[in-house]
């Protein structure tokens, strides 16, 4: 028996997050109910709590996984009892932009999935939620042998596998990775596995010390006023065959122009707030064939090696989280994953002892 109500966080407007008791989901046909049991804090969310990007109210939280307790009569392939990781975006894989594989500019994709209440934002940050049928596609089952935290992080260990598959690398390049946060050290350490030499900078000496920890070639101080030099030192003076831009940085973003070989590609990653600009050298990108792109969120083709990474630990992501707060310390949660601190890395809400 399902309980009517439910505890969730409810977002009402600028940093304004309330413990409240709202209905649990009632599920249609083709859709399935889980009782989350983990999700992670991300950038996403904390720039919509603390910009007011999006109108209230609403239950935020993507980075979900749990456990299956109600099946809709139509929705085949799941049980009651199964442990998954969601996905709450998923494309249509047929339109124009799915096409070109630019999967996160298809409308279908843009629609979130899945829902505790109100408008559909994720909804991770509550008892239960509903999946809607376009994103049953995006449910992963957990092995036995896994954690609700490894599942709750399949979705950006994603967006991170489909950032590196955006540039043209071979093994033993060697790539710029600014910003050793946890999005930062996960670029690490993939890209490590991948053969590539990773140069990791940050300001904290804590992050670079994690850095060489993941697997980090050189770790360097973005603060030092040689940093360009020492980065073409480091290359045999041909410069870095790519940068990743893991920080809000603009002051990171140039010096990885400068440092950057002719031909090289810098990818952003953590720029997301629309309307911000940058000086940019256009004739350098012109002559010197410097490509500056973006990436954003997920890749739903790669969702089966993603799962192979993380549950067979080739990639383990378990000592990436630092800290853990019950649901009712979701706004404590948010709070530190805004402002991180040395020892501070991924941030995990959770509900259960078996997380």
């Amino acid at each position: 028996m399902l309980p009517k109500s439910m505890q969730a966080v409810v977002y009402r407007g600028i940093n304004d997050l309330r413990l409240e008791t709202v209905d649990v989901p009632r599920i249609r046909a083709g859709e399935i109910l889980v009782r989350v049991a983990a999700c992670g804090v991300c950038p996403t969310d904390i720039k919509k709590i603390q910009q007011g990007t999006v109108p209230a109210p609403r239950i935020f939280g993507h980075e979900t996984s749990g456990t299956i307790v109600h099946v809709g009569a139509t929705a085949r392939g799941f049980r009651v009892g199964d442990r998954v990781a969601l996905h709450h975006h998923v494309p249509c894989m047929d339109c124009h932009f799915c096409r070109h594989r630019a999967f996160a500019q298809c409308e279908t994709y843009k629609r979130t999935g899945i829902t505790a209440g109100f408008e559909p934002a994720g909804g991770g940050y509550a008892e239960y939620v509903r999946v809607l049928p376009f994103c049953l596609p995006g449910v992963v089952k957990i092995p036995r042998a896994n954690t609700f935290l490894e599942g709750a992080l399949l979705e950006p260990v994603n967006t991170i596998l489909k950032g590196i598959r955006q540039l043209p690398l071979l093994p033993k390049d060697i790539v710029l990775v600014a910003g050793q946060g946890p999005i930062g050290l996960l670029f690490t350490r993939l890209l490590t596995l991948q053969g590539i030499r990773v140069i990791a900078t940050d300001l904290l000496p804590a992050r670079l010390k994690l850095a060489r920890q993941w697997g980090a070639w050189k770790s360097l101080d973005a603060a030092r006023p040689d940093l360009v030099d020492e980065l073409r030192r480091l290359s045999s003076r041909r410069g870095v065959d790519a940068a990743i831009i893991a920080v809000p940085s603009d002051a990171a973003v140039m010096q990885s122009q400068s440092a950057l070989r002719g031909g090289g590609s810098t990818l952003l990653f953590a720029h997301t707030v629309r309307g911000k600009t940058a000086p940019i050298d256009l004739g350098v990108v012109c002559v010197d064939e410097k490509t500056l792109t973006g990436s954003y969120s997920s890749d739903f083709t790669l969702q089966r090696e993603v799962a192979r990474l993380v549950f067979q630990r080739q990639l383990d992501v378990r000592p990436l989280v630092t800290h853990r707060f019950p649901l009712a310390e979701t706004a404590a949660a948010i709070a530190i994953a805004s402002k991180p601190t040395p020892d501070s890395l991924k941030i995990l809400v959770e509900q259960g002892p078996d997380v």
